[in-house]
């Protein structure tokens, strides 16, 4: 670890974190103890943590406070983590029925976020600064598990809004403290790849972090060009927010000649699971809890596939309790040969973001025309469907309000990200079904194929 990392990690970033009012480096050392604890204390750990949380919640959360007496809930009498199964299952649908309800009457001031919106239904959610600290601190975790650190080099080829588009000049200076420079993976043209790829060079960070396929297209690029990105000191490629699939590893590690580490998580879950070294995607225990349910709710054994259900009990000042992710995934069987207790998440299988062709050949993340049609509250699901460069058609069910002004919308965002030449077809439909496979795909292209 270089002088410089070493200040970033054990000076500066505590300092930045304490300025806003985050308890990310006393958790983080907690966590990291904690994680070697046997798979029996750290369940054993959860079912304390749980009875507090959903004690602290009965008592001043209106939307629990009204549940638990309706279902004479008692937190305080829980003897396993079973027993959760007694509550409710949350999605997005309630979380906006609940509305205000879902707040903590304690609650201070609540940072305002939404999904990614890949599901084509947007939430709005808040946060405070309990469950931002735990998030960081699991984060932060993972990333010293493959030897680097806050501080050392890192480029992020990533796509939200929040990211892109709060670049201040607090953000700049303290990305440029933090050694992180931050790539648009919204736009991937051969020569914006190119000048990405020099950047790289250039830079020589120790970690990548971004989307699966936004850096397996960067690497695909780098080979059909022949340049050589094996030399420039990269430790390791942190990937999330999609599937990994199996060829994307491959590409990524022979490109760059490092690891791929996958993580699985949201905005709205949290950090759910991180990979370590030894191959294994470890449940972040210390503040969540994981089931897998299948079709009718009920839990499914280890092994078996079904629905990620996560309550994060960071999470008193808007409670997210037994959350339906909508992926699919199954938990494993064994041990990480790590040593870790942590339990282990043996696969994510449903969860991925189709690229777009833009008229002009540039590779368009679907994210950048997912964000068009999250941010608007008129729209209530999409799927978009790309049949050739010059055609794209959006379906929809639409919300109150719906009209010819967000239809105006839809043409113009999409043709600043497809090509001022694409004939976009808005189509309101009353219910949007899944693929012959009975997944649901909100972004197809069907250019090439």
């Amino acid at each position: 670890m270089s002088l410089y990392t070493r200040l970033v990690s054990g000076v500066l970033f505590p300092l930045h974190e304490r300025l806003k009012g985050h308890s990310t480096v006393a958790l983080r050392r907690q966590m990291e103890e904690d994680q070697w604890l046997a798979p029996e204390a750290i369940a054993a750990n959860q079912l304390l943590r749980l009875r507090d949380f959903l004690s602290h919640i009965g008592q001043h959360v209106p939307h629990y406070r009204d549940l638990f007496q309706r279902l004479d809930f008692d937190p305080h009498s829980l003897q396993s983590l079973d027993e959760l199964a007694r509550l409710p299952l949350l999605d997005k649908a309630r979380i906006r029925a609940a509305g205000d309800a879902l707040r903590s009457e304690l609650a201070g001031n609540l940072q305002r976020f939404n999904t990614g919106g890949s599901s084509g239904e947007p939430l709005v959610f808040y946060l405070d600064n309990e469950r931002v600290s735990h998030d960081v601190a699991a984060k932060w975790r993972a990333t010293r598990w493959w030897g680097v650190d806050i501080g050392d080099r890192e480029v992020v080829l990533w796509g939200s809004p929040i990211e892109l588009g709060a670049q201040d000049r607090v953000r700049l200076w303290r990305d440029r403290l933090l050694r992180t420079r931050l790539l648009s993976a919204f736009e991937m043209s051969p020569a914006r790849m190119d000048a990405y790829l020099q950047q790289i060079r250039r830079l020589r960070p120790r970690m990548l972090f971004g989307y699966p396929s936004a850096i397996s297209l960067l690497a695909a690029r780098a080979q059909a060009q022949g340049i050589a990105m094996g030399n420039v000191g990269l430790q390791v490629v942190f990937v999330t927010s999609e599937r990994l699939y199996d060829h994307q590893r491959s590409a990524i590690e022979a490109c760059f000649a490092c690891p791929v580490a996958n993580g699985y998580g949201g905005r709205d879950a949290g950090f759910v699971a991180h990979q370590c070294p030894a191959g294994s995607l470890h449940l972040t225990a210390d503040d969540q809890i994981v089931e897998i349910i299948d079709e009718q709710g009920n839990a499914v054994a280890p092994g078996q596939s079904g629905e990620i259900v996560v309550t994060h009990m960071a999470t008193r000042a808007f409670p997210f309790v037994r959350y339906r992710t909508g992926d699919i995934g199954r938990l494993g069987t064994q041990p990480c040969a790590c040593g870790r207790g942590l339990p282990v998440l043996a696969e994510v299988e449903g969860r991925s973001t189709d690229f777009l062709v833009a008229q002009d050949g540039t590779r368009v993340h679907g994210l950048a025309l997912i964000y068009i049609l999250r941010d608007m509250p008129e729209v209530s699901a999409f799927k978009i469907i790309q049949h050739t460069v010059d055609q794209v058609a959006v379906e929809l069910i639409p919300g109150p309000g719906f009209g010819q002004g967000q239809i105006t919308r839809i043409h113009e965002g999409f043709r600043r990200r497809l090509g001022q030449g694409v004939q976009v077809d808005v189509r309101q439909v009353a219910e949007l079904p899944a693929e012959k496979s009975g997944k649901f795909r909100y972004v197809v292209s069907r250019v090439g194929q």
